[in-house]
C-alpha cells in the first residue's frame, strides 16, 4: 500500500515509521519538501519514505494520513487538493488545540462541531476517519502497557473506510472501537484533552485508555 502523510512532525514520523516497518511505501507531504523537517522525517522513517509537496503526498497515497498542527490543517488540505483526495480514506489524527494562553492548551472548537467534522467538510469527497488522536505519538505503533493493549476509538461516516482503518489499527497493535459517524469526533477531541491534561499534571506521557468489559 502507498501512504501519503500530510505533516512532518512527531505524529507523522511515528505513523510513517509504523507503515514503513510493515512494508508500505510512505511519502511525507510538506510545504518545503527539501527543508530540514521533511528530511528529518524521511530519515526517521527509513528507506521506504520519500518527501514531496502536500499535493504530491495526496496524489501518491492510497490512504492519506492528516498529521498537521491544527492551525495549519485547512491550508494543508487546500494545498493537497480536494481532487487528489477525492474518494480516498483520510485518517484524521489531528487535535484542535489552542496554545495561545500557554500550556496545557485548550480546545479551539468543540461541543457543536469537532476537528473530524471540520476536516470532512473541508474535503467532502474524501472518506474521513478520526483515529490516533487520543494517545501520544510514542505509543501510536505497537503500544506496550502492563495491562495489555489499550483501545483505539475511531469514527467516520463510511463503513468501508472505517474497516480499512480498523485493519491498520490491528496491524499497529490496537483493538479498535467504532463510535459511529464523524460527529462522534466531538467526544474524541475532549478525550484527547483528558490525555493531554493528565500528561501536563503529572509530567508523564506514557499513558493510554482501555475500555474494560465485563
Amino acid at each position: 500500500m502507498k501512504v501519503g502523510i500530510l505533516g512532518t512532525g512527531d505524529v507523522a514520523r511515528a505513523l510513517g515509521a509504523g507503515f514503513a516497518k510493515r512494508g508500505h511505501e510512505v511519502k511525507i507531504g510538506s510545504r518545503d519538501p527539501a527543508g530540514d523537517k521533511a528530511k528529518a522525517a524521511v530519515q526517521k522513517i527509513g528507506p521506504k519514505a520519500t518527501a514531496g509537496t502536500f499535493a504530491e503526498a495526496a496524489q501518491f497515497g492510497d490512504v492519506v494520513v492528516l498529521a498537521t498542527l491544527w492551525k495549519g490543517t485547512e491550508n494543508a488540505l487546500k494545498l493537497a487538493g480536494g481532487d487528489r483526495l477525492a474518494g480516498k480514506v483520510v485518517i484524521d489524527a489531528t487535535n484542535p488545540l489552542d496554545f495561545d494562553k500557554g500550556v496545557p492548551p485548550t480546545l479551539a472548537i468543540g461541543h457543536t462541531t469537532s476537528s473530524g467534522e471540520q476536516v470532512q467538510a473541508w474535503i467532502p469527497r474524501s472518506r474521513v476517519v478520526k483515529a490516533f488522536n487520543i494517545v501520544g505519538n510514542a505509543a501510536m505503533v505497537d503500544p506496550q502497557f502492563p495491562g495489555g493493549p489499550p483501545d483505539m476509538f475511531i469514527c467516520g461516516n463510511d463503513p468501508a473506510a472505517k474497516q480499512t482503518v480498523t485493519d491498520i489499527c490491528t496491524s499497529f497493535g490496537w483493538p479498535t472501537t467504532d463510535l459511529g459517524g464523524i460527529e462522534m469526533s466531538r467526544y474524541l477531541d475532549p478525550l484527547a484533552m483528558v490525555w493531554i491534561i493528565y500528561g501536563f499534571k503529572t509530567n508523564t506521557w506514557n499513558h493510554a485508555f482501555k475500555l474494560l468489559r465485563k
